[in-house]
Parts: C-alpha cells; structure tokens; sequence
C-alpha cells in the first residue's frame, strides 16, 4: 500500500509507506465532543479484528502518550517565559491521532523522486515519534540546508515541533522539514521499518494567536488568530488540493 506525500507533487509514486491512523479513545456523550463543531474528529475507532490483543494495547500507548504530550507542553511553556500550565485548557480534549506506521522491504526499485516518507512538516503543535533502528530511516532538514540523518538512541523518543506551535510562537520556535529516505540497494531486504507516531493536536476549539513575548514593533504578529480545529482542516484542504492538481 502507498500513502500520497509531498513526493507525488514532484511527479513521482505516492510514498512507500502504509499505516493504522487511531484517534481519540476516551470519548463521552458530553456536549464537546458531539457538538456540530467536532466533526468528525472523535468519531469511533475502526479496529482490525486480528490480532486480539491490538486495540488495547494502542489505546493505552494512546493514553501515556497523550499525557506525555501534556508535559512536553509544559515545558515548552516554561521555556517561552509563560506559566507552566499556560496550554492545559488548549490540550486536555485533545484532536490527537496516532499512527503505526510500517515501511516495507521493497521488493523493486523506487521511482525517481519517491521516497518512503517525502519532506514535510507536522501540522499539529508536537509530534513524538518512537522508531527503529533500520536501513533508509529519518532525516531532518538542517539550518544550512543539508538533510541529515537523525540517530537512533534505544529508549528514547524523537520530538518534532508542529506547524500549530510555530505559528503560536510567530516562528520564534519553527516546525521542522524531515523525511523518510529509502534504503540503500544492498540492505534493501533488512529494511523494513516501524514507528510509532503521536501527532498532538490541540482541543479543536483552542485559540491559537501569538502568544506574549513572541511579538514586538520589530516583529509583529505575522498571523491572525485561528483554532486548531480550522488551522487543521485549512492544511488538510490545501494538501488535497496539491495531490489534485498533481494528478
């Protein structure tokens, strides 16, 4: 299976990836979550019946990965000069998704241009990523415009910043432009790939405009306020224009 990427718009295959997308997994009958302005963003699960033991197993990393994503918050607050619980009230009814992502070996050679994952960044506020160590794996885009390889240390996570806080943070802080790069030739057939994505989405109806002390005469506020809710459905309106038009 192939997922559509930034790679198709270069005129190359879709990328060479496939994935199980999981979305909220403590949802109530509570206004907020079926209220018109949800939509579809807390609508049920659909679980594989094999094997047995997946769906819980998913919802509870959902659940650790949820508070998780909590207290890196946190501490970006801290870190912006703001009160440690400054995002709480954006974050604690969250639009997260979770995405098991498999890489396959691949059984022939890619079409120029097309990669396992192609350059993009993460709409949301912050992305925790937990992968593995295999040929053809992430790279990130350097500040001298060099890809580079991004290590894999056992035990630990890899945290990208989103679109949502870079714009929060009126780019102070930017979301970073990586990709997945296939394998070399010869260690095609030992390269097959899983990670485990948690991409934070703030509550749908979080407000997200500059946030104080990221602005000034000299740098003012270069965008208007928005909710997470529009920011993610005005990047997933324009990604599915750009794979029209590149059809």
């Amino acid at each position: 299976m192939r997922s559509r990427g930034g790679s198709a718009q270069d005129g190359a295959g879709g990328d060479l990836n496939e994935s199980l997308m999981i979305g909220p997994v403590d949802v109530d009958g509570t206004p907020y979550y079926t209220a018109p302005a949800a939509g579809r963003h807390f609508a049920p699960n659909l679980w594989p019946g094999q094997p047995v033991g997946l769906r819980p197993v998913y919802e509870r990393y959902y659940r650790v990965m949820d508070v998780l994503a909590i207290d890196l918050m946190r501490l970006f607050a801290l870190a912006l000069g703001l009160p440690e619980t400054y995002f709480d009230s954006s974050v604690d009814r969250s639009i997260s998704r979770l995405r098991v992502r498999n890489y396959p070996a691949p059984e022939q050679t890619p079409e120029p241009g097309q990669l396992r994952a192609s350059a993009h960044s993460d709409y949301g506020s912050l992305t925790i990523l937990k992968t593995e160590d295999r040929p053809g794996g992430l790279q990130v885009l350097g500040k001298e415009g060099d890809w580079l390889d991004v290590p894999h240390l056992p035990g630990c996570f890899v945290v990208n910043i989103g679109d949502m806080l870079a714009r929060w943070t009126n780019d102070r802080w930017v979301s970073t432009l990586h990709r997945v790069v296939n394998p070399p030739p010869d260690r095609a057939p030992e390269s097959r790939r899983q990670s485990v994505v948690f991409f934070q989405n703030p509550n749908y109806d979080a407000v997200v405009s500059c946030l104080p002390g990221c602005a000034d005469a000299a740098n003012p506020p270069k965008y208007p306020p928005t909710t997470s809710g529009a920011h993610l459905r005005e990047k997933f309106v324009s990604t599915q224009q750009a794979f029209a038009y590149a059809d």
